[in-house]
């Protein structure tokens, strides 16, 4: 057994490693469960101790040696394969082009509206976009026949009281019972709405909307809230109207239209250079505002006689579409690299 042990140290030694490959014939041949060292060493339990004597010392230096020559020549080969090859370089080669990724430009104005709102005293509020009933409607002072809790305009997850969020309005109500005024913050946020996917309308897109109640806030409040940040991401130039309008969680309610510049001399700025925005009135619809309903804040335990408030919510691909001169919404999802480098 001795010159087999010796034979085998000398096919050990000599056997080239160059590759991957011959590392792993190498350890399967040697040193595996079905290596022959390791039959060796199985057929060394059963020697009499006489030879065991004999032969354990040189079978350990065996087993050493092929151990050491695979660790050995792993380590040697990963050196390798992450050492880059030294070529040398061609000088005359044009120079490789790097193409830089941009922001997407809903992101954008998402981070111009929040910077605007920021530097008036408004913190940054989110919240989750699996929302329950009493959050998403019944809070905000929704009836319970109310059009926007059918199907047809809601995703619904479990039954009718798990559902996708419609507005970032669940924000408001998880705020208001968590935090007690004052209060001044804006949610910006995905919402989901069971609608058809045309060029006007999407069922995912993204709202901002902003809340703040304190003692004497009034409506002179959010006007000039809205005038703020009409002018200073439209432009100074930007007239702001608001309309009388009708929502469930404020009283009184009014839309909110900014001025496309129709009018003027240089023609529909917000348009592009088309009245399919504005219809030809010169004013665009951004938004929604009011001040918040009474029953809402009795809703989220703050005292209606004591504190008052508005809110008001903008859709963010409404604002791009207005700011880029975009007038297809899908383009916002569709990830074309023509569409998103030209931001």
């Amino acid at each position: 057994m001795l010159d087999r042990i010796n034979e085998i140290l000398k096919q050990v030694e000599a056997f080239s490693i160059t590759s991957k490959e011959e590392l792993e014939q190498f350890r399967l041949k040697y040193i595996a469960k079905k290596g022959i060292i390791t039959l060796l060493f199985e057929e060394f339990k059963s020697l009499p101790p006489e030879e065991k004597r004999q032969l354990g010392q040189p079978l350990n230096q065996l087993k050493e040696v092929a151990v050491n020559k695979l660790k050995a020549k792993t380590t040697e080969l990963e050196a390798a394969a992450t050492t880059p090859l030294q070529k040398p370089i061609d000088l005359t080669l044009p120079v490789v082009p790097h193409e830089l990724g941009t922001i997407h430009p809903l992101t954008q104005v998402w981070e111009q509206i929040v910077e605007i709102f920021s530097r008036i005293g408004f913190n940054l509020e989110e919240g989750p976009e699996i929302e329950t009933d009493w959050n998403n409607f019944t809070a905000l002072n929704f009836p319970e026949n109310h059009p926007a809790r059918e199907m047809q305009d809601t995703f619904f997850i479990e039954g009718k009281e798990i559902l996708l969020r419609t507005h970032t309005s669940n924000v408001q109500i998880r705020l208001m019972n968590r935090r007690k005024p004052p209060i001044r913050s804006i949610m910006p946020g995905r919402v989901y709405r069971n609608e058809t996917i045309s060029a006007r309308a999407h069922c995912i897109f993204h709202q901002v909307e902003g809340l703040y109640v304190d003692r004497n806030v009034s409506f002179l409040d959010l006007k000039q809230t809205l005038y703020h940040f009409a002018k200073e991401l439209f432009g100074k130039e930007t007239r702001v109207r608001f309309r009388p309008s009708y929502f469930p969680f404020t009283e009184p309610s009014a839309e909110i239209d900014i001025s496309c510049g129709l009018n003027q001399p240089t023609g529909c700025q917000l348009c592009g250079g088309s009245k399919n925005i504005c219809k030809g009135t010169g004013w665009v619809e951004i938004g929604g505002a009011g001040m918040v309903h009474p029953n809402v804040l009795a809703n989220c335990h703050i005292d209606p006689e004591t504190y008052t408030g508005f809110a008001f919510g903008m859709g963010i691909e409404r604002i791009a579409m207005l700011k880029y001169h975009i007038r297809d919404l899908r383009l916002f999802t569709e990830n074309d690299v023509r569409f998103l480098r030209q931001f």
